[in-house]
């Protein structure tokens, strides 16, 4: 069998997933976008108390750090397609009781909601790893750009459930939060998860598994992926499999830095900056023009980056993404009471952060064996969500016993590691295969 034969059904079966994946992500992601803004409003609606309101409105984030885990480890045991399945209708629930919540002004179901709903979230970062299941080496990245790029879409529609909301509540006499997060369950978080369930065939993960099994080359399983293979299946056993990933492996940790770095340095600005804008006069208008630029500079680019990252070198993109997120923070410390250079910053934090995170996820997936991924892929993305959750409380405190400047600055400190780390590792021997050091 030529090696033509043997790679072509995996070439279209990745273009069959991408496509899958794409139309799920928009579908799901624009449920999930539904939290971070009328989820948010609801929380203060329902709690009456802004203390109790804060930890409401992280609850999400807090629901994707705990669910990644979980969710990987099911990719793990049974697939991409079951895990994602699973992950949206998770967030269906949520949003279903947060139609509860709305409706009765209840707290209980009000957290448990925004707690679930942050499956979808975790879904959709574990959808962009499943893009890299079956892509060619030289190819990981963009790839991986497509699927964070189409979430753009569910990320701007989402917030804007509460048009369709008034419309359907009017018809019902639901609560216009109420209607919108019935419009998030059903017709966009649930039939995200159904769609993935039917069309998500060949299972990507499974796939790659098993050309890994029958492919020559690969048949004999690397020294850390068959030391895996020992490892009971129990929770604490997958935990072991991504903490083995990182040892021994320094493009893995490489990576893992990467991600945690961006996610750490972009939330704390970001959730910080609104509230900063707010108290130099600054319009809501301004903080809505200000928000859009950052997250259309989070994933309006990610399919230059993901070409850039291919062509130059995952390390090479981490280290380009490190300097925008430098040139952003250091505008952001110099020009803190002009609302242009806050705009211009923002933005720079996003294209930085789609840089590092996009480099840093596509060089995690080439850097692991295929039997730990899915399992190290969550840990990931558990810990990132976790981190980012600690960063926006965080910032809060910093930005109350300093000021904008100081914040920046810290964030400046919290780069070096990354740059030090990235320069270390050195350039990758060759354009086409920056994977393994």
């Amino acid at each position: 069998m030529t090696a033509r034969a043997v790679t072509d059904p995996h070439v279209n079966a990745q273009r069959r997933i991408l496509t899958v994946l794409a139309l799920t992500q928009v579908i799901g992601t624009i449920g999930v976008g539904v939290a971070p803004s009328i989820g948010v409003l609801l929380a203060g609606q329902v709690t009456d108390d802004e203390a109790w309101a804060g930890l409401a409105r992280t609850s999400s984030t807090l629901g994707a750090a705990l669910l990644g885990l979980p969710l990987g480890a099911l990719a793990a045991r049974r697939g991409r397609r079951v895990a994602l399945t699973s992950g949206w209708w998770i967030a269906a629930l949520g949003a279903a009781l947060l139609v509860v919540a709305a409706q009765g002004g209840l707290v209980v179901p009000l957290f448990a909601g925004l707690l679930l709903i942050g499956a979808g979230s975790a879904v959709s970062l574990q959808a962009r790893f499943a893009a890299t299941d079956l892509a060619a080496p030289q190819h990981r990245a963009r790839s991986l750009a497509l699927v964070v790029w189409v979430g753009t879409a569910g990320m701007v529609l989402g917030p804007n459930l509460g048009v369709p909301g008034a419309w359907l509540g009017a018809v019902t006499g639901l609560d216009v939060f109420a209607a919108a997060f019935l419009i998030a369950a059903a017709a966009c978080l649930a039939l995200a998860g159904l769609l993935v369930l039917i069309l998500l065939r060949p299972d990507p993960l499974t796939l790659a598994r098993h050309g890994e099994r029958t492919t020559p080359a690969e048949a004999a399983p690397a020294p850390d992926a068959a030391a895996e293979d020992a490892v009971a299946p129990a929770v604490h056993g997958r935990m072991r499999r991504a903490a083995a990933a990182l040892r021994g492996n320094p493009t893995a940790r490489l990576a893992v830095l990467a991600i945690l770095t961006a996610q750490v340095v972009m939330v704390a600005i970001m959730t910080m900056t609104p509230v900063h804008l707010v108290h130099h006069g600054g319009s809501v208008t301004v903080v809505g023009l200000t928000i859009s630029l950052h997250i259309a500079g989070m994933y309006a680019l990610a399919p230059l980056v993901g070409i850039v990252a291919d062509r130059l070198g995952h390390r090479a993109a981490i280290g380009i993404g490190t300097g925008v997120l430098a040139l952003s923070l250091l505008v952001g410390a110099l020009r803190p009471d002009a609302l242009g250079g806050i705009a211009l910053s923002l933005a720079l934090l996003g294209v930085g952060w789609s840089f590092v995170n996009v480099s840093g996820s596509a060089l995690f997936s080439g850097a692991v064996p295929l039997r730990s991924r899915a399992s190290a892929q969550g840990g990931v993305d558990a810990l990132s969500n976790l981190c980012g959750a600690v960063a926006a409380f965080a910032s809060g405190s910093l930005l109350a016993a300093s000021s904008f400047s100081v914040l920046a600055v810290i964030g400046l400190v919290a780069l070096v590691p990354l740059a030090a780390a990235t320069l270390r590792a050195g350039r990758p021997r060759s354009a086409a295969a920056p994977l393994i050091s």
